[in-house]
């Protein structure tokens, strides 16, 4: 097997995208050798714990209504292309993902990390749901297979907030500026949102196809 860690932001929707386009090509290919395991990546590491206004967060990021509707656009037609029925509209608040990043960390404890990162990504993209909400994060972990009683009860200490923020540190001290980020075999860096083709072309180069 071959390591392959994903750098990733629940929130991110390129991230969002590039999985969609990573697992077709994993489709195609299910004999490939990769070993994944997505790593903490936060978009806004300083976020308030409560997160913010979803509108006010856009128009600080991008400015007035028209440049957010501009920056949006290629994400609307990359994800629409990648097969992602995403319905920002429903999306009223930019969430703390620190929570949600511990979430994917335990469910890779429980061999549910793939589960996991699926049902965050659909909840916030397509359902619009805060997933900087415990209660939210506690029903998606239960849709994956995890148990909720644990789940609440790691929610509510303090169970790995030092290594997601120090994972997340250590990721950006080593160069990546943006997500989502792909560490092939511990040394082989690829960002973006790739295509299918691409991957299609390095499982062929790995598995030795011409």
């Amino acid at each position: 097997m071959i390591t392959l860690d994903i750098y990733s932001d629940p929130i991110c929707p390129w991230c969002y995208i590039g999985k969609a386009k990573l697992d077709a090509a994993l489709e195609s290919r299910p004999d490939h050798p990769f070993a994944i395991s997505w790593q903490p990546y936060m978009l806004n590491p300083d976020m308030p714990a409560g997160g913010m206004d979803r509108r006010e967060y856009l128009q600080a990021k991008f400015g007035p209504p028209q440049q957010v509707v501009q920056a949006y656009l290629p994400v609307q037609q990359a994800a629409e292309g990648a097969g992602l029925a995403m319905d920002l509209s429903r999306i009223t608040r930019t969430p703390s993902t620190l929570d949600a990043h511990r979430l994917i960390h335990w469910a890779g404890l429980e061999g549910r990390q793939a589960a996991m990162v699926s049902a965050l990504f659909r909840a916030y993209f397509n359902e619009g749901r805060d997933i900087g909400d415990r209660a939210t994060l506690s029903d998606l972990a239960q849709g994956a297979g995890l148990d909720r009683t644990m789940i609440d009860t790691l929610l509510a200490g303090d169970n790995d907030i030092a290594d997601i923020r120090a994972r997340d540190a250590a990721i950006r001290e080593q160069g990546l500026r943006g997500v989502p980020g792909f560490v092939l075999d511990g040394q082989y860096v690829i960002t973006g949102a790739q295509e299918p083709d691409f991957w299609l072309r390095v499982l062929d180069d790995l598995a030795g196809r011409p």
